[in-house]
């Protein structure tokens, strides 16, 4: 929710702030330096600021809150100047509010609604394709249903590839996007056909599985009768509302979170066993 950018500009601002100070900010909004911080720095102060920096989960909005507190607290009061322009700026970008000039106050990006529950995405060695299709469906829901549901039809495709990359497997680009799911459900030992100990292996997820299945199928559907972008149609679009968007999109975002978290889950069965 705060990009990567945003965070290096703030850093570079803390050059000129204490080591004390920083500490104080973070600590008291209940964060804690990351004793495995890998950042080489010449300077203490944006070392330890990278430190704090890395305890935040950038995709939590309670951890957003927070630390937004933090960059009030510790440039309320910084002369005004280029930088710290650059840095309001960016914050901007990212979907926050600034009240510069003014007090200074930064109210962070309101919560992605369905979307939110995608945390398992900071564990992903490259989660921009994925991140590229949740910006765009949060955008497309009010105002454009088609491009949300095409959008979420490639959120689905995005997700699977990526999950297929992080286990080693190919990626087959010529396959559809049931088969592509199927491929990805397998890699995690998430197909109802596969085999695992504990819940996992029960008849009752093993529905629940089977379910989830039909999720990536009747995206792909959707989208390719005309009422998702991605194909021309010959005729304007009648009868798609919004609340078709958020069908579309809670569909995959639960399809998309439940790989997403089996993935990150070091407790997977995936982990234990050949699938």
């Amino acid at each position: 929710m705060i990009s990567t950018s945003t965070r290096g500009l703030f850093r570079s601002l803390m050059t000129d702030s204490s080591v004390g100070a920083i500490s104080t900010a973070f600590q008291d909004e209940g964060f804690a330096p990351n004793p495995d911080c890998r950042y080489d720095d010449t300077s203490v102060r944006r070392t330890t600021t990278q430190q704090y920096l890395e305890s935040v989960d950038w995709t939590h909005p309670g951890h957003i809150a927070r630390v937004c507190r933090v960059f009030e607290r510790l440039l309320i009061d910084w002369p005004d100047g280029p930088y710290l322009q650059r840095f309001y700026d960016s914050l901007r970008r990212d979907g926050c509010t600034v009240d510069h000039p003014g007090t200074g106050l930064i109210t962070p990006p309101a919560d992605r609604g369905p979307l939110r529950p995608l945390r398992s995405l900071a564990t992903l060695t490259d989660p921009t394709a994925i991140q590229e299709q949740l910006d765009r469906i949060q955008r497309a829901i009010p105002d454009d249903p088609a491009l949300a549901i095409g959008s979420a039809k490639e959120l689905v495709e995005s997700t699977a590839k990526v999950v297929l990359l992080e286990r080693g497997r190919p990626v087959n680009d010529k396959d559809d996007l049931p088969a592509l799911a199927r491929a990805a459900q397998e890699a995690l030992g998430l197909h109802p056909s596969s085999t695992a100990p504990g819940p996992d292996g029960s008849d009752a997820v093993k529905k629940i599985l089977g379910a989830v299945t039909t999720i990536t199928a009747g995206l792909g559907e959707l989208r390719n009768r005309g009422y998702g972008t991605g194909h021309g149609t010959a005729a304007a679009r009648v009868g798609l509302r919004p609340r078709h968007a958020h069908l579309a999109v809670n569909a995959a975002v639960t399809w998309c979170q439940l790989l997403l978290d089996t993935l990150a889950d070091p407790e997977a069965p995936w982990r234990k066993t050949t699938v």
